[in-house]
């Protein structure tokens, strides 16, 4: 009879003590305990030459692999690993290429295997992500066609201050433009960085940002004080919008300026040395160049078209007409918006220039209908 699985390793001795105890033969012995001779055998020799620990079962991987990696690489990728711990093999590869061009680097799959069998993996959680935006986006075609803005989440650090990071990229380079440690979402503060960037990179043809403040608000148009800003300056606002966290924030530092140290090297290395896939794991410097459209040291009045009725909002938000006031946006307060008919009972109320032949809107945001009488 076989030996049963959940005793192997009493079998194994209890068939070795039969044996040596010399009262039966190697062929009575196997034949009791239901093995062959060729395996009785081994587990004697094993028992001889390595004691108790001869009878657990060894791997069947051969001493030597034919295609296992070079030691010398191994390192190479355990260091690369340990100096940029959230980087997977895809990213490690290109970076490695780059400084060892003469190492023989093993596959990504490879590369994985060799990481997690030295425990320098740490298993990532399931993230449950929202769903993807489904209205269409300007095209990226160029680096500073499309910027994105957004707020990457409030923490506090060591010392018990409050950093808002602030991030400004360029979306088709995936360039890193600005990674600052605000004190607060504050509108103004946001409008003091971005001059900055301006002065730095130039003008983008559109700023993509999600919709809450200070980028947009609820109301009409979902303009805010920052994006009027932008139209004025010809920039388009577009609503949208984990590594910073992993690299530059967890944990947090002990100061607010010691986070913005951390923020700075984060962005050096983000932008001149990690790979990204759809650069064909080029870093983001390698495709960005500044904005030929240069930040203006004044800037321009917003301008409409004779047909285009204009008038000017007063300090409640409100504008008249025909006698009535009517109410739009108190971040409005100042500006000139435009009117243009649509029908004989509706009238689109806009900002920003405007193509009068064609009522396309070049620099424009549509505030909404308005339902306004049709004659002045």
């Amino acid at each position: 009879m076989p030996w049963k699985e959940t005793r192997v390793l009493d079998e194994r001795m209890k068939f070795v003590v039969a044996f040596l105890e010399g009262e039966s033969s190697l062929s009575e012995v196997c034949r009791r305990f239901g093995v062959s001779r060729n395996t009785g055998r081994k587990w004697i020799y094993r028992y001889r030459e390595y004691g108790p620990e001869g009878f657990y079962d060894r791997s069947r991987a051969p001493l030597r692999h034919p295609n296992a990696t070079d030691s010398d690489v191994v390192s190479l990728l355990i260091r690369a690993k340990l100096q940029h711990p959230t980087w997977g093999p895809r990213k490690l590869a290109p970076w490695l290429k780059q400084r060892h061009p003469k190492a023989e680097l093993p596959a990504p799959s490879t590369t994985g295997d060799i990481l997690r069998r030295h425990g320098i993996v740490r298993p990532r959680k399931r993230v449950r992500r929202t769903a993807p935006w489904t209205q269409p986006f300007a095209e990226c075609a160029a680096p500073n066609e499309t910027w994105c803005i957004d707020f990457k989440g409030w923490f506090r650090t060591q010392d018990g201050i409050r950093c808002d990071p602030l991030t400004i990229s360029d979306a088709h380079s995936r360039q890193l433009l600005c990674c600052e440690g605000m004190r607060s979402q504050n509108g103004n503060a946001v409008r003091t960085i971005m001059k900055r960037v301006f002065r730095e990179y130039g003008l983008p043809a559109t700023i993509r940002s999600d919709n809450g403040t200070p980028f947009a608000s609820t109301a009409l148009g979902g303009l805010s004080r920052l994006s009027i800003w932008w139209i004025k300056l010809g920039i388009v606002p577009e609503r949208m919008h984990a590594t910073l966290k992993a690299e530059a924030i967890d944990p947090p530092k002990v100061t607010i300026h010691a986070q913005q140290k951390a923020f700075d090297r984060f962005r050096k290395e983000y932008n001149e040395e990690r790979p990204h896939e759809s650069h064909d794991q080029n870093p983001p410097a390698s495709i960005y160049k500044p904005s030929e459209r240069s930040y203006p040291s004044r800037i321009r009045k917003i301008e409409y078209g004779s047909e285009t009725i204009v008038r000017r909002v007063r300090t409640n938000g409100e504008i008249k007409w025909k006698e009535e006031l009517i109410y739009l946006s108190e971040a409005l307060v100042g500006e000139p918006v435009g009117l243009v008919p649509v029908n004989n009972r509706h009238w689109m109320v806009c900002f920003g220039q405007w193509t009068q032949s064609e009522q396309v809107p070049i620099f424009a945001t549509r505030l909404g209908l308005a339902l306004l009488p049709s004659t002045l």
